[in-house]
C-alpha cells in the first residue's frame, strides 16, 4: 500500500504541471496575471534581476503598526508553472476582516521566469523572511506568521516550514524564514521515495529535471522533524491530481514526530475544490470556517468563527 501511495505521488508530480496549465487555460486563470487586487497595499519583497516579486497586503480595519497582529502569507497553485496571487484574494479579505494581516504573494514560475521548482521554494522563503524582517513596520507579530497555499503553493509553503536549505544567500540568515504555522490546501507533500517507499528510476529522473534538484530535497514529508509548526491540511478525498493518500502519509510523519497536524478530508471533492467561486462557494466557506477554528485555537484571531462570504 505504501509503495502505491508514493508511486502515485511521483506520477502526480510528473503530470502536475501539464494539468495545471490545462486548468489555467480552460478557466479564467490566464486572465488573472498580473493580478489587480482591489483594496490591497502592494510591496516588493524581492528583486531577482529585472523581476520584482510583490506581496499584496490586506490590513484589518483601523490597523496600526503598533497592533502586532498575526499574519498569513498565501502562495498560489499552478504546478510551479503558472498561476496568480489572485487565487487567494478572497481568503485574504476574509482573514483581514477577522483581524489578521493577510497577504498573497507572487513567486517565479516556469512559464514566466523559466525557473525550476527549487526557485519557487527560495522565493517562498524570501517572502516569509520579508514579513518577519518588516514586522515592526507592517504591524505584524514576528512570532505569529502563517504560511499558506494551494497545490504547488501548498508545497512551497510546507517547504518553508520543514526544509532548511534553499534560502537566498544574499539575505540576512539571522532573520528566520520558517513560519509559525501552516495552512495547506491540497498540497504536494510527497515527491520522492526512499524510506517512504520505492520510486521508478525513469520517473524520478524526469522529476529531478522539473525540480532542479533531487526530488527528495524538495519533498516535505522527508524532512519532518520534531518542532515543525502546527499545521492544518484541507484535501479532497477524490483528488486525482494530488492523491489523498499522500497527505495522510505526511500527517502520519508529522504526528509520529510529535507535531500537531490536522487533516480535514472532504468526500467526493477533487483538486482545487476549496477555491472561491468553485461550486457556488460551498467548500470555500467550509474550509475557511475550519481555518478560522484552527487560527482561534492558536490564538491568532479572536472571537467566534463566522462563515466567509468573500466580501
Amino acid at each position: 500500500m505504501l509503495l502505491r501511495i508514493v508511486v502515485s505521488a511521483v506520477l502526480f508530480t510528473i503530470s502536475f504541471g501539464q494539468f495545471a496549465v490545462a486548468q489555467e487555460q480552460k478557466g479564467k486563470g490566464a486572465k488573472l496575471y498580473p493580478p489587480k487586487l482591489e483594496g490591497a497595499t502592494v510591496e516588493t519583497y524581492k528583486t531577482v534581476g529585472d523581476t520584482k516579486l510583490n506581496v499584496w497586503i490586506y490590513y484589518p480595519p483601523g490597523h496600526k503598526a503598533s497592533d502586532k497582529r498575526a499574519a498569513i502569507v498565501f502562495f498560489f497553485g499552478g504546478g510551479w508553472t503558472n498561476g496568480s496571487p489572485q487565487q487567494f484574494e478572497q481568503h485574504c479579505k476574509h482573514l483581514a476582516s477577522r483581524g489578521m494581516v493577510a497577504m498573497t504573494a507572487d513567486y517565479r514560475v516556469a512559464s514566466r521566469n523559466q525557473v525550476k521548482a527549487v526557485s519557487c521554494v527560495a522565493d517562498a522563503k524570501s517572502a516569509i523572511r520579508f514579513v518577519r524582517k518588516e514586522a515592526g513596520r507592517l504591524g505584524v507579530d514576528p512570532n505569529r506568521i502563517v504560511a499558506g497555499g494551494g497545490s504547488a503553493g501548498g508545497h512551497i509553503a510546507a517547504c518553508t516550514a520543514v526544509i532548511k536549505e534553499f534560502d537566498e544567500s544574499t539575505e540576512d540568515s539571522s532573520v528566520s524564514s520558517v513560519p509559525n504555522a501552516l495552512a495547506l490546501f491540497n498540497p504536494a507533500v510527497v515527491l520522492a521515495g526512499d524510506r517512504l517507499g520505492a520510486v521508478d528510476a525513469g520517473k524520478a529522473a524526469t522529476l529531478k529535471e522539473r525540480m532542479g534538484v533531487e526530488p527528495k530535497a524538495l519533498s516535505p514529508a522527508h524532512h519532518v522533524k520534531a518542532g515543525a509548526p502546527p499545521t492544518i491540511i484541507f484535501h479532497g478525498k477524490a483528488d486525482n491530481t494530488v492523491p489523498y493518500a499522500t497527505v495522510e502519509l505526511f500527517t502520519k510523519e508529522m504526528t509520529d514526530a510529535g507535531c500537531k497536524c490536522m487533516l480535514v478530508g472532504y468526500e467526493g471533492q477533487a483538486h482545487g475544490f476549496f477555491n472561491y467561486g468553485r461550486g457556488g462557494n460551498e467548500y470555500y466557506e467550509k474550509t475557511v470556517a475550519a481555518l478560522d477554528d484552527f487560527l482561534i485555537g492558536l490564538g491568532y484571531i479572536d472571537g467566534t468563527p463566522k462563515v466567509a462570504d468573500g466580501k
